[in-house]
């Protein structure tokens, strides 16, 4: 564990199962998502890292400058940080040339949609839950076989719609697939955007 650059936890699975990246939201840690991650895909392998940065002694993937107001310097840093801990993982439990998908919530989705955008030759596939835009003006990279699920709140003061539309605006206009669920929420996981997501992941 501690010849990777990130601290995580990892769950051993099935072979046939995919893996899933769990990134828990902010103030959150490795264990978060775990119990959602079986549940999503029964004996898939976890791999749950935790987030490097500290904002005032809650985890986060990376600084914002308020609330709702990312670094964007440090998000290009994070996703490839976050990126460049895949790969060795991935080398270090046996996983490479396995489907890949990542899993996150609200912080976590964002740095997931991040690595999507930023970093397409590491992961190619993220169910995210109340995410927003994460970078206004990434690379434009072809991502034509990036499949992106998109959970949202119609009343979430935390990840405004607007963002989220521009980010899904951006996906589809670099070919990504994607698809979206919408709940009249805020800031949360529904019942109903987990099922969705989970038909989504065996699709």
């Amino acid at each position: 564990m501690d010849t990777l650059p990130l601290e995580h936890t990892f769950h051993e699975g099935d072979q046939d199962a995919p893996v899933l990246l769990l990134l828990h939201g902010t103030g959150g840690g490795p264990d978060d998502l775990v119990d959602l991650g079986k549940e999503l895909s029964p004996g898939s392998p976890l791999l749950a890292p935790a987030g490097p940065v500290s904002e005032h002694g809650a985890r986060r993937w990376f600084r914002r400058l308020a609330e709702g107001v990312f670094d964007y310097a440090d998000v290009v840093v994070r996703a490839g940080q976050l990126a460049d801990f895949v790969v060795a993982a991935r080398e270090h439990y046996g996983l490479a040339g396995r489907r890949l998908v990542a899993v996150g919530f609200s912080n976590g989705a964002n740095i997931a949609g991040a690595v999507t955008l930023l970093r397409p030759d590491v992961l190619r596939e993220a169910a995210l839950f109340a995410a927003m835009l994460p970078a206004p003006d990434p690379p434009a990279h072809y991502l034509s076989g990036t499949r992106v699920f998109l959970a949202n709140g119609e009343r979430d003061p935390m990840a405004p719609l607007d963002s989220t539309e521009q980010f899904i605006a951006l996906l589809r206009k670099r070919s990504a697939e994607v698809t979206t669920h919408r709940h009249s929420g805020g800031h949360q996981i529904t019942v109903d955007g987990f099922a969705a997501a989970k038909a989504w992941l065996r699709g």
